[in-house]
């Protein structure tokens, strides 16, 4: 069992405290990359690298993986600097699925571990049965990489069996987003479940700043329905858009979700497990 301190701004668990804990949603950019056209959010500000591991370490927190962010599109360089002389953290790339073996292959070298769908910017989705994508996800599967999508929920069930088809181990963003009318109604709620009963989808209980406050409700019916092996907790730092967001917040919401007895693997245990299998040498 885990059970956190709660007198101190560290994470720290009490009973276990080598218990790993692993921040699966992070961004890094720095000031002056170059914004896609007509991004979701176009930030002001920059939030390094250094920033980061300050951050982590005032909450204890070794390990991360860092999400290539969606208003940079495919300009993933600053995460792969990030990941070079970082052996605790991992990344997922925003790239084209024209991508080539070669630059996967290189990426993985970097510390990749996964490519982001932020497919939640599009109007109209892409067409995953093309030559291209299939490729694309070929690839991806053969390398034991992850798609990491992130989508509303009402457009969920048009992805995910494409992804299953396809083989690719998968992550959904932020409890998959429900129809915030629906909730656990939501038929993308139902196909994230189902997903993850096929047993190669993992989801993570993160944004609940962003769902509102039936997130931890929606974090906990999910856990009812599945269990907690391929829940991973993330923060979604430094929370673009909801800038007042804490840190500490990003944890303290899901103790209405997630027992202490789970804590230890949503926190960090599932998360190593996932992101964690390969050295960046050996990838």
């Amino acid at each position: 069992m885990v059970v956190l301190d709660t007198s101190a701004s560290v994470l720290r668990p009490v009973q276990q405290p080598d218990a790993p804990l692993v921040d699966s949603h992070v961004h890094v950019f720095r000031r002056g990359m170059p914004l896609i056209d007509n991004p979701r959010h176009a930030p002001t500000y920059e939030f390094t690298a250094e920033q980061l591991e300050g951050t982590l370490a005032e909450h204890g927190v070794k390990f991360c993986v860092i999400a290539a962010a969606s208003p940079w599109g495919d300009c993933n360089d600053y995460v792969v600097q990030a990941l070079r002389t970082r052996p605790l953290w991992r990344g997922t790339a925003i790239l084209e699925p024209t991508a080539t073996r070669h630059e996967l292959e290189h990426l993985a070298r970097a510390g990749m571990v996964g490519v982001r769908l932020p497919f939640i910017s599009l109007t109209d989705l892409p067409d995953l049965t093309t030559w291209e994508y299939r490729r694309f996800l070929w690839r991806l599967a053969d390398l034991d990489w992850h798609v990491h999508l992130h989508l509303d929920g009402p457009r969920i069930p048009q992805v995910l069996p494409h992804l299953e088809n396809a083989g690719v181990k998968i992550v959904i963003d932020h409890i998959g987003r429900p129809d915030p009318a629906l909730k656990e109604k939501c038929a993308g709620f139902e196909a994230v479940t189902r997903s993850v009963e096929k047993g190669r989808t993992w989801v993570k209980l993160s944004g609940g700043y962003r769902l509102g406050s039936h997130a931890a409700a929606l974090a906990r019916e999910l856990c009812r329905r599945v269990g907690y092996e391929r829940m991973l907790w993330a923060s979604d730092c430094p929370f673009v858009g909801a800038e007042s967001t804490t840190y500490r917040s990003t944890v303290d919401w899901l103790a209405d979700a997630v027992p202490d007895e789970a804590m230890r693997r949503v926190l960090g245990l599932n998360a190593i497990d996932l992101y964690f299998r390969h050295p960046p040498a050996a990838a």
